[in-house]
């Protein structure tokens, strides 16, 4: 899939997919999810796509992560399907400060090192982020 793709899509997201998810109206979604969660770190998922690096995902039968869907095409898709976003932050592999980070990227209406870095790409007013969750499970690396 992506931007050049016979399959219509809007920004390189399948128009199907958008128009199903709108259909049964759901109030918010979450992202990253599942054990993915605890490796991810949102800063390999902004900027642009063919400069963000990649990753091994041991998650989910170790194939490789591109990053071609990061904190942008999220927000970009909750805003397409008028859905609160839910976004969870690593605990497994990162930081509170990590974390921190990505909040102020998201949220930062004034001046900043992280609302300068969003600016920079491409968005200028931030985003409203009603849900932020601390890992993937309380059991797993977001309970170690």
């Amino acid at each position: 899939m992506g931007e050049g793709s016979a399959i219509p899509n809007i920004h390189g997201l399948r128009r199907d997919v958008i128009e199903a998810l709108r259909a049964i109206a759901i109030p918010n979604l979450r992202w990253p999810g599942g054990c993915f969660t605890d490796e991810y770190h949102w800063r390999d998922g902004i900027g642009p796509r063919e400069q963000r690096p990649t990753m091994v995902n041991t998650n989910w039968g170790d194939v490789v992560e591109d990053n071609s869907f990061g904190t942008h095409e999220f927000m970009e898709l909750c805003e397409l399907l008028g859905a609160d976003a839910y976004i969870t932050g690593n605990v497994g592999s990162g930081t509170v400060q990590e974390m921190s980070e990505w909040v102020d990227y998201l949220t930062r209406e004034g001046d900043s090192p992280m609302a300068r870095l969003r600016r920079a790409h491409g968005r200028a007013r931030p985003w409203r982020v009603p849900f932020f969750g601390i890992g993937n499970e309380p059991w797993a690396a977001a309970g170690t």
